[in-house]
């Protein structure tokens, strides 16, 4: 089942929003709030949990091939994207920047984007 686009970036906006609101900087309460527990701790806490949370996903997708369920690797994949949604947030940036990076990339190959972006670092190591 597939939602709505609009739906899914209003989604993703109004989680951003809610995680700006629950930053220690904003009056975000590490002892009431997660987000603002993680924020609190700084980028060794939430980019721990960023690779935990990967590695979940990937345990997750592999035991789909051997019977697993589905709606485990949707869960794993949820909590990969909210703290990698907290590090957005933590560098000032946004859901939006990263839909927009997709879009960029829309209709390019993978193997040509990927030899873009190789080009433009070489060249950005020229300068």
């Amino acid at each position: 089942m597939r939602s709505n686009p609009a739906n899914t970036s209003d989604t993703l906006m109004r989680l951003a929003d809610v995680i700006e609101t629950r930053k220690p900087a904003n009056g975000g309460d590490p002892e009431k709030s997660y987000v603002a527990r993680l924020l609190h701790k700084g980028p060794d806490a939430f980019l721990k949990k960023i690779g935990e949370e990967a590695t979940e996903t990937v345990m997750a997708a592999k035991d789909i091939d051997h019977g697993g369920d589905r709606a485990k690797l949707v869960n794993e994949v949820a909590d990969l994207w909210f703290h990698s949604m907290i590090a957005l947030s933590h560098y000032g940036l946004t859901p939006a920047d990263v839909v927009d990076e997709l879009a960029r990339r829309e209709g390019l190959s993978g193997l040509e984007e990927k030899a873009l972006r190789k080009a433009q670092q070489r060249e950005d190591a020229g300068e």
